[in-house]
């Protein structure tokens, strides 16, 4: 059984109905109150159907996994399922456990930059292999372009829009997805609290998560914070970047960064514009690195999701202020590193967690890629190079 699993408005519904289409198949739309009735009435009805048989946002009604695991029992051929959900499976009741490794999870997120421009992405897969683009062609996007990526998100419904339109868009998925799709997980007893938790959120995006620190923002106790950000993953909303590496070394992290899944969403909730984010003051430059670290971040792990051998990926740093923004490793223990600069030029400092990196994993260390916002590629030193950022989706 296959679930195509993701945030809201990405497209998973249309890939379904395309696939209902060429099986000739109905697809069961849960989000469909009455359908969703039906289902929840009589789970087993609605999955005996002609295979493939297609459900749409099945986390409405769990319980229809009972009546699919039934079906499974008297008959195991692969592909008689086809499921699309907006809430992460490990976060549903334990009754939607029942399918627990008869389960493909396939994730479908916000397009990523090569998908907009309709261009195959293979940066991360040719870094992996050591084959890093450093030529001599320059890069002709300039820091204005960068920052209507930044804000425009991957969302198909948003990025397409002028500015004023798209903000309504980002808006109202931001409050539907908190009042109708977090609600369905959880009573809570401070629900008014969500959308400030997600505001405070957004504005340390691609930082390190201190619960107890935002909870206390907001007015919430770090157990409720705690909750409140998980019921916020589960909904595609956020996203914790684990700590790589934390027995690398004694001085490693264990703590994890925070990312807004889209950063369209992140800048919308932090009010941060493109004329804002250009401007050039201490504040808007610190704001502007932090979501192109999320921007870029996101781009990587959209790549990352697409190949076969790539194990884990975090971010590393130690108790010393040295730090990767993202470290991908392969099934063999081979690993890349990436820093990203919201910046034109990389001073000699800015290779230091690189370097201690290399130093600290030596051969398993593939390469150390700086991804900036300036115009040529270079290599700075054995096994650490200089890149644009839109190297991420050159053709």
């Amino acid at each position: 059984m296959i679930l195509l699993e993701g945030p809201r408005a990405v497209g998973k519904s249309t890939l379904l109905r395309e696939v209902a289409r060429v099986h000739d198949v109905d697809v069961l739309d849960l989000d469909d109150l009455a359908t969703r009735a039906a289902a929840a009435a009589d789970p087993a009805l609605f999955v005996s159907g002609r295979a493939p048989v297609c459900v749409d946002e099945y986390q409405h009604a769990p319980l229809v996994l009972d009546a699919i695991k039934a079906e499974l029992n008297r008959d195991g051929s692969p592909g008689r399922f086809v499921l699309t959900g907006s809430t992460r499976h490990s976060a549903l009741p334990s009754v939607a456990q029942a399918l627990t490794g008869r389960l493909h999870r396939i994730p479908v997120m916000p397009l990523s930059q090569g998908e907009i421009a309709g261009v195959h992405e293979h940066f991360l897969a040719d870094v992996l292999a050591g084959d890093v683009p450093v030529t001599a062609k320059t890069s002709r996007t300039t820091r204005a372009d960068y920052i209507e990526r930044i804000v425009a998100g991957g969302f198909p419904t948003a990025f397409r829009r002028a500015a004023p339109a798209r903000n309504r868009w980002f808006d109202d998925y931001v409050r539907l997805t908190l009042e109708r799709d977090v609600r369905d997980l959880s009573h809570l007893r401070q629900g008014a609290m969500l959308p400030l938790l997600l505001g405070r959120l957004a504005g340390r995006t691609a930082q390190v998560l201190n619960v107890t620190s935002v909870g206390a923002a907001v007015g919430l106790d770090r157990v409720t914070a705690e909750s409140y950000i998980r019921l916020m993953e589960a909904v595609f909303l956020v996203y914790r970047l684990p700590a790589w590496g934390k027995t690398l070394t004694a001085r490693s992290s264990a703590a994890p960064k925070i990312h807004v899944l889209d950063s369209g969403v992140a800048a919308r909730l932090a009010r941060l514009t493109p004329a804002k984010l250009a401007e050039r003051t201490p504040a808007a430059l610190t704001e502007l690195g932090h979501l192109l670290e999320t921007f870029v971040v996101g781009e990587l792990l959209k790549q990352a999701s697409w190949l076969d051998d790539v194990a884990v990926s975090g971010h590393w740093r130690t108790h010393d202020d040295d730090e990767v923004d993202l470290v991908i490793e392969r099934d063999d223990g081979a690993l890349v590193a990436f820093e990203i600069k919201a910046a034109s030029r990389v001073p000699g400092d800015d290779f230091r967690g690189l370097r201690k990196l290399r130093e600290a994993t030596k051969d398993a260390f593939v390469a150390g890629v700086v991804l900036y916002l300036g115009e040529r590629s270079y290599t700075y030193d054995d096994r650490l190079h200089v890149v644009p950022v839109d190297a991420l989706w050159a053709p």
